[in-house]
């Protein structure tokens, strides 16, 4: 099966061995995303829209958006933030599309650089676009 790896100079290299999204077919998995920077000075409203911004450029350079994103998944250091979390995610969907994709969201101990909040998703683009 071919795969076709995505990557825009609009954005930091990966911090680690992976691409930030590769494409097998019409399906687009895209690495988990976190803000870049220095985390321990940012909250997680503002990390949360950093993401989803970084993730709408990657599907941008493939000429989709976040409205062909059918799941995600979030990783947050702490599930007391998920109602800010939502208001983002929820308010950065409708932006683009009256749906939201399929969702997990789990709590865990850690995640690079600092970041409180990592989020990786799964688009498919249209055969005609």
């Amino acid at each position: 099966m071919m795969s076709k790896i995505i990557s825009t100079k609009k954005l930091p290299n990966p911090i680690g061995p992976y691409v930030p999204a590769i494409q097998i077919q019409n399906f687009i998995f895209l690495s988990g995303q976190i803000s870049q920077g220095d985390n321990t000075k940012k909250n997680i409203s503002t990390q949360t829209q950093e993401i989803l911004t970084n993730i709408n450029i990657i599907l941008e350079s493939i000429n989709i958006n976040v409205s062909n994103i059918i799941k995600t998944t979030i990783f947050m250091i702490n599930l007391k933030d998920i109602n800010i979390v939502n208001d983002i995610y929820k308010n950065f969907f409708f932006k683009y599309s009256n749906n939201l994709p399929a969702r997990s969201c789990v709590e865990v101990s850690k995640l690079p650089q600092y970041a409180k909040i990592e989020i990786e998703a799964i688009a498919f683009k249209h055969p005609k676009s």
